[in-house]
């Protein structure tokens, strides 16, 4: 979840707080914030390799960037709520189901 806010940052932040800047400027900081999520991912999934197969990680992943952009979206980029990811996460449930099953 940590590497998710900094990614989720890293990616979308630079729209509400450089965006008076040049698009390089913008990179530059999004990959200063993007180490410390590799930092914290790597390890992370390494972990969970040992016990999860690659797609389980990758769906985990999925949802827990909705469970981080939604609130992101929302507290911190003022975007308003939708129904639209109420309808995400039913289907990222769906996927969550058919990589879960045995």
């Amino acid at each position: 979840m940590i590497s998710n806010i900094f990614m989720t940052f890293a990616w979308y932040s630079h729209l509400r707080n450089l965006s008076d800047k040049k698009w390089y400027i913008a990179a530059i900081f999004s990959w200063g914030i993007a180490l410390f999520e590799y930092m914290v991912q790597v390890p992370a999934n390494r972990i969970g390799y040992q016990t999860l197969n690659l797609s389980q990680l990758k769906i985990l992943q999925e949802v827990i960037t909705l469970s981080v952009f939604v609130p992101f979206a929302v507290f911190y980029m003022h975007q308003p709520i939708k129904y639209d990811y109420l309808w995400a996460a039913l289907c990222i449930m769906g996927a969550v189901y058919f990589i879960f099953r045995t």
